[in-house]
């Protein structure tokens, strides 16, 4: 048996210096704000000619005019997606003119413009939605752990899988901060359906291992060390959280490394999220309970 909760006090200094360098690159950098969140143009048009140009080709073609947040999207049916930041109609003539040099007879199908105060609602939205989903979290745990009292509360456990999922979040949005700053990638409402994914999937391998936890509880009678208890649970359920994980993460990383453009950074932010949502579901969050439990008993 390895003595995971034993050594916790090494995997507090390495997400507490995960977290730093996190905090540190948001607060340097910021997130790169794509037009989800700044307001901005999508048309969406559809190609005469067969094959289609590549995604490659279209940016090329738009390159002259110097658009802000320039994507690509390839769609089925000779089609394609494009959303920069700009949303002046003489800005979107000169980008359909540019195209229409690749593609004559290409068709306009559609033409949206995105507000400053409805990028504005979408970005309290995100954040209220994020919040929401970690509080209602922390209360289900609690609720679902009610009869398990002794030797900590429900709320304890409650709590210690959101500062698990905080840990996992932050990480993976300082990792995008660094992102956007080196590489130019911009974070929209792909970003925040990743990050409620990550949620979703950190919480599930949080409970596995709790529900471990309470099964040893009861068995127990309270006649076991708390530290042994929770250790022994994490390394009967240990195997299970890798491996599960593992399929998971191959098929992000090939949908990462051979996905188009439109969905390469969602899955690169699962990729990090489910990552470190393994780590700390193992590492972090049971430890926590071990902590509190040391800090009752003093």
């Amino acid at each position: 048996m390895i003595d995971i909760i034993q050594k916790r006090k090494y995997t507090y200094w390495i997400s507490g210096a995960l977290a730093v360098f996190s905090v540190a690159a948001i607060a340097v950098f910021g997130l790169r704000l794509g037009l989800d969140f700044k307001g901005g143009t999508m048309i969406e048009i559809r190609f005469a000619k067969t094959p289609a140009p590549q995604v490659s080709e279209v940016q090329d073609a738009l390159a002259t005019l110097d658009l802000r947040s320039l994507t690509v999207q390839a769609t089925g049916d000779n089609g394609a997606i494009i959303r920069f930041l700009a949303s002046d109609e003489s800005v979107n003539d000169k980008a359909l003119e540019e195209l229409k040099k690749t593609d004559p007879d290409l068709s306009v199908l559609r033409t949206d413009f995105i507000g400053a105060s409805v990028s504005g609602d979408i970005r309290k939205n995100a954040i209220w939605g994020t919040l929401l989903s970690v509080i209602a979290i922390a209360a289900y745990i609690a609720f679902a752990f009610r009869k398990v009292s002794h030797p900590i509360g429900s709320w304890d456990y409650g709590w210690g899988a959101v500062i698990a999922l905080a840990h996992d979040l932050l990480i993976t949005t300082g990792f995008f901060a660094f992102f956007g700053k080196f590489l130019g990638v911009e974070v929209g409402v792909p970003f925040i359906a990743a990050l409620l994914t990550i949620l979703g999937y950190s919480v599930n391998d949080t409970i596995v291992v709790y529900d471990r936890i309470r099964e040893n509880l009861l068995r127990s009678r309270a006649k076991s060390d708390f530290e042994l208890i929770v250790n022994r649970s994490v390394n009967e359920t240990m195997s299970r959280s890798i491996n599960t994980s593992l399929t998971v993460l191959i098929v992000l990383a090939a949908v990462a490394a051979f996905g188009g453009e439109g969905i390469r950074w969602f899955a690169v932010a699962l990729l990090l999220g489910v990552s470190f949502g393994t780590y700390s579901s193992i590492f972090v969050a049971s430890a926590l309970l071990v902590s509190r439990y040391k800090m009752r008993t003093r």
